[in-house]
């Protein structure tokens, strides 16, 4: 497929007007598309780690009363990582005990 015009080597412009086609913005080329484009091919994404640690990280951890923002249960566990520079204070990170929802402070 074109994208630059083979006449001056400006990029070319989609225009939509009766049907569709790619115009140079500075001189008369005009190149018609025939064909129209209707798969997609999608990359493969990276799975990525959890953070935390996962289900594991969980396990023997301590607990506290706080109240969880989505069930107002008042019972959660926390742990506390260094996400910031040492400098900064520590992060606290809290699992709902009744309904596992995951949220943090600081």
């Amino acid at each position: 497929m074109l994208l630059f015009c083979p006449t001056c080597g400006n990029a070319l412009q989609i225009e939509e007007d009766r049907q569709m086609r790619l115009e140079c913005p500075t001189c008369p080329y005009i190149f018609k598309v025939t064909r129209k484009i209707s798969t997609r091919n999608y990359p493969k994404l990276k799975e990525i780690d959890d953070v935390l640690g996962g289900e594991e990280a969980w396990k023997n951890v301590e607990s506290t009363e706080v109240t969880c923002p989505t069930c107002s249960h008042k019972r959660a566990y926390f742990m506390q990582l260094q996400t910031r520079s040492a400098d900064e204070p520590m992060t606290l990170f809290y699992r709902c005990a009744q309904c596992a929802y995951n949220w943090k402070e600081g």
